[in-house]
């Protein structure tokens, strides 16, 4: 059972309407069900929950929607709320469910076994369950000045050459945090001010579109998730792009994550749990790999060849829960650099 939400206000309405009746699926705490609220697109997460099913007859009802929607509603909805696990896909929207007590904390070997500490929350109220690496990507004419790190595209060699996302996007907020957390707010404001002085164009409403400008050499270099080169170049798509891998020299490359927590008012935790778990096994974790070219979690996991063929990295390690807990921070100083 798969619902979708889009912008009109009819949809929206729909919305509503479609969230009423999974709370009625889930008042019957004996029933062979689990409900998940995400905001994973469908045919990211659908083929998961499928294998789950046949491999133990549980039904997975779940709801595809704007993370922020989703995370007002279960917070709404309290003890009534349907929902026994929350899946989305950045560390600063998790950060903000357990902040805002919607969480459950867990205990669970195989998940503190299979995720490394710096993909789960401290109190044990999210897990990471893919690593989305934020990077640079390079036209291969700029190949022979390849830039180091992501300070490197603020310096006047870039003048004119940068494009970039926009700061609204959650992505682009928690790498902002990452620098907060790394150099402080004096050197991460230096770098937002070099970027925004390197632009070539005006900021982009995705990666892909950041990816076709440097792409049709209207810049230089970007900054964006790897899965989306990754999806280029599996079509065969990419043949004058290149990954570079970020400040190898310094903390690594930006980590990110899509993961998930048992909601607080879940009717079936125990469940709710071995789901997550589930999530960390080999099938799952290589399915994170192969269905959206995303890294897994859990170490020694067959990566698609994509991946393999860019080679081994230095991540930065820093605990996914500051990415969130320096949102606030990151949004304020982008706004000071002009950062749209």
């Amino acid at each position: 059972m798969v619902f979708r939400v889009q912008s009109s206000t009819m949809q929206k309405l729909l919305f509503i309407m479609v969230l009423a009746v999974i709370s009625g699926c889930g008042t019957n705490s004996t029933t062979e069900k689990l409900v998940v609220y995400t905001s994973r697109q469908p045919q990211l997460i659908e083929p998961l929950f499928e294998q789950y099913t046949k491999e133990t007859g549980i039904e997975i009802v779940h709801l595809s929607g704007d993370a922020q929607q989703l995370l007002e509603r279960i917070k709404t909805e309290g003890e009534d709320t349907a929902a026994d696990l929350f899946i989305t896909v950045d560390a600063g929207v998790l950060w903000q469910a357990a902040e805002r007590g919607v969480l459950e904390s867990v205990t669970s070997k195989t998940l503190q076994s299979n995720i490394p500490a710096y993909l789960r929350d401290p109190d044990n109220q999210w897990f990471g369950l893919s690593k989305r690496l934020r990077t640079i990507v390079i036209n291969n004419a700029a190949m022979q000045e390849a830039p180091k790190s992501y300070a490197e595209l603020a310096t006047n060699d870039w003048n004119s050459r940068l494009c970039l996302r926009t700061s609204q996007k959650v992505y682009n907020q928690s790498l902002i945090a990452s620098f907060i957390a790394n150099f402080g707010e004096q050197e991460t404001l230096k770098v937002l001010n070099g970027w925004i002085n390197n632009l070539a164009t005006k900021v982009f409403s995705s990666d892909t579109l950041a990816l076709k400008a440097v792409q049709a050499g209207q810049c230089d270099a970007t900054i964006v998730n790897s899965y989306y080169l990754g999806r280029l170049v599996a079509s065969g798509e990419a043949e004058n792009l290149n990954l570079i891998w970020a400040n190898q020299d310094s903390t690594g490359v930006h980590v990110n994550i899509s993961g998930g927590g048992v909601v607080k008012y879940s009717k079936q935790k125990t469940e709710a749990i071995k789901l997550l778990e589930w999530l960390t096994s080999t099938w799952a974790q290589e399915q994170y790999a192969n269905l959206n070219l995303e890294y897994p979690v859990v170490e020694g996991t067959v990566l698609h060849p994509v991946l393999e063929s860019w080679g081994e990295f230095k991540e930065d390690n820093l605990n996914a829960k500051i990415l969130g807990a320096l949102q606030k921070e990151a949004v304020l100083l982008a706004r000071e650099a002009n950062y749209n």
